[in-house]
């Protein structure tokens, strides 16, 4: 039986790294050893950032909570504990929206947060 060599399998497997190495500067994009490190470690970076994306986002929810909630005379930590004893199940995308949009309706969720918590 005849060997068969790995040629066509080695050029896909390269081609397939370079053409996700396209844009890239110098060398990281036309050889392929360097250009296999700078994609994987592209490509664990994006991973990351979809990871952080969402923490930046709570962070931002709650910054913008906690300034409306302020303004109407309660803490963030105090107004999510009397949301909580109120029974009220709002998660944090949805306060900060109200808050941005809906001035009076989160205040109304303020004065009962603040009725239970005292």
């Amino acid at each position: 039986m005849a060997r068969i060599k790995g040629g066509m399998n080695a050029r896909r497997k390269h081609n397939r790294v370079l053409k996700l190495a396209k844009g890239y500067r110098g060398a990281r994009s036309k050889q392929y050893r360097i250009a296999k490190q700078s994609v994987m470690r592209a490509l664990n970076s994006s991973f990351a950032g979809r990871k952080e994306r969402k923490r930046q986002f709570r962070q931002l929810w709650i910054a913008r909570i906690n300034a409306a909630a302020r303004m109407n005379g309660i803490s963030y930590s105090k107004l999510m504990y009397g949301l909580k004893l109120a029974e009220v199940d709002i998660n944090r995308k949805m306060l900060a929206e109200m808050a941005v949009n809906d001035a009076e309706g989160f205040a109304t969720l303020a004065e009962l947060a603040k009725s239970k918590v005292a």
